[in-house]
């Protein structure tokens, strides 16, 4: 999982939080409340309809009468609402620290969803996406095959012990995989100067042979 998580509270602004979706590269955000406890999220499915981007629902006015007013309700505080609480999705799908990755998948696919935040007596410790799970199959993969496995996984763990110090950088270990000694570095950063940082990165690694630049310039 994700232990860095981007989140927002309930009464934060709806528009902080497009702006962090953006930003980030996310398709949803935990909503935690100021104990940490996950009360809701926020997802690119409840901004769809909205009227500043002229994609707000319209109905014929007999499908509009005969539509629960609860319903339409919903629908106007989801496409007008401010703030994140009056937009946000309360009915959210979680799971543990000790929970199969099977069971994360099926709930994935059963809800269809792209992550699920993984709680501890209610309170977020970190988040499971789709692509977190293709990561983790194509990291399996590569070491299944690659008979020098065990020297990857020396250098992918040096790595992220390099990563866990700099404090000018928001890099997860999700985004390194060390294939054959070529380390894969990929993911959204922020600056040219932390792009050129994280390349010389794994200099002076033993047994790096070379880094592949994967990585998406979040900057212009």
């Amino acid at each position: 999982m994700v232990r860095d998580v981007v989140t927002v509270k309930p009464d934060d602004q709806v528009a902080d939080a497009i702006r962090l979706l953006a930003e980030h590269d996310v398709s949803a955000l935990p909503v935690i409340d100021d104990d940490e406890n996950v009360v809701g999220v926020i997802s690119e499915a409840d901004l769809i309809h909205r009227p500043e981007i002229g994609t707000e629902k319209q109905r014929s006015w007999w499908l509009e009468a005969v539509t629960p007013a609860s319903t339409l309700a919903g629908e106007f505080a989801k496409s007008h609402g401010r703030r994140v609480e009056e937009v946000m999705s309360t009915d959210v799908v979680s799971a543990s620290e000790d929970t199969p990755l099977g069971e994360i998948a099926t709930l994935l696919e059963r809800h269809r969803i792209k992550r699920v935040p993984i709680l501890r007596g209610g309170r977020l410790v970190g988040i499971v996406s789709r692509s977190n799970l293709i990561q983790a199959l194509a990291s399996s993969s590569r070491a299944q095959s690659n008979s020098g496995g065990e020297s990857d996984r020396k250098i992918r763990l040096e790595l992220l012990d390099r990563l866990e110090h700099p404090d000018w950088i928001d890099f997860g270990e999700r985004n390194v995989i060390v294939s054959s000694g070529v380390v894969h570095l990929w993911g959204l950063v922020g600056s040219q100067d932390e792009h050129k940082a994280l390349l010389a990165l794994p200099e002076g690694v033993p047994g790096v042979v070379s880094v592949s630049d994967e990585m998406i310039p979040g900057y212009v």
